[in-house]
């Protein structure tokens, strides 16, 4: 149950964190508003089909909703706008794993020098 309260937490705070309404971000998901309140109250479980979505929007792990400890920094500079439409949400995702993607291949390049040094 706690790891349960855990990724309701942090889906509430990256979306406030982000300015973004829970319409918005429903909009993006391709659910309805009241799936994200009631995910974010406890009601409802999420998907990981959704999780994924979330995770490549905001460029955390999902780890980072398993695991209290794990800790990212946050794209917010891209969030600035209070007009953002689920196209642009898109966007903003696409560009998001594209640099999760990059920090990965970085992290196993220096896995793979530190074995061969």
């Amino acid at each position: 149950m706690a790891k349960i309260n855990l990724v309701n937490k942090r889906f509430r705070e990256l979306r406030k964190n982000s300015n973004l309404t829970q319409a918005q971000l429903a909009d993006f998901l391709q659910v309805d508003q009241s799936y994200v309140a009631k995910f974010e109250k406890g009601e409802r479980r999420i998907s990981i089909n959704i999780l994924e979505k979330v995770c490549n929007l905001f460029g955390c792990d999902l780890k980072y909703f398993e695991d209290e400890g794990e800790k990212f920094i946050s794209m917010s500079i891209a969030f600035r706008s209070n007009n953002l439409q689920a196209e642009d949400l898109e966007v903003i995702s696409a560009i998001s794993k594209v640099a999760r993607n990059i920090r990965f291949i970085n992290s196993m390049l220096g896995e793979a020098a530190e074995l061969e040094g």
